[in-house]
């Protein structure tokens, strides 16, 4: 006779372990740390009545590491994020590292009336801001009723 037992509802044993698996992982928080390398840098997409206007948010990058370019209604946000100077030394061990270091790059679909003529980037307190004209026949206007 065998000293392993199993039970005869194996469909139900499957179960119980599901709900122990979730209730184990049910507390932890998301992090950056599930984040995906090539989500950085989180963006905002919006529009008014004579841009669009997409905020990344970068903080801790040098301006002039950025490129922002325009190509077949493509906006690319590229450039490469380097370690601080006061990144911990070789010697020390580190437990997490949330911060995304390295290369990356964003490419943004623009709407039709977007004018690539018409842009516009600045750098301010860890935000790149561009903003990118509209066609004028897409902008709104006032019709006069006679």
């Amino acid at each position: 006779m065998s000293d392993l037992f199993f039970s005869t509802d194996l469909l139900g044993e499957f179960d119980r372990l599901q709900r122990q698996m979730a209730s184990v992982f049910a507390g932890f928080p998301a992090s950056l740390r599930a984040m995906r390398s090539e989500t950085f840098p989180p963006i905002n997409i919006g529009s008014t009545d004579d841009s669009v206007e997409i905020v990344a948010f970068a903080p801790g990058l040098d301006p002039a590491s950025i490129d922002v370019s325009i190509d077949k209604g493509l906006l690319t946000i590229s450039g490469e994020r380097t370690p601080p100077e006061t990144e911990v030394g070789d010697e020390a061990r580190v437990y997490a590292r949330e911060r995304f270091m390295g290369a990356f790059r964003r490419v943004i679909e623009l709407p039709q009336h977007a004018d690539p003529d018409k842009v516009s980037a600045r750098y301010v307190n860890g935000c790149l801001t561009v903003s990118v004209g509209r066609s004028e026949a897409s902008k709104p206007r006032a019709i006069t009723v006679q």
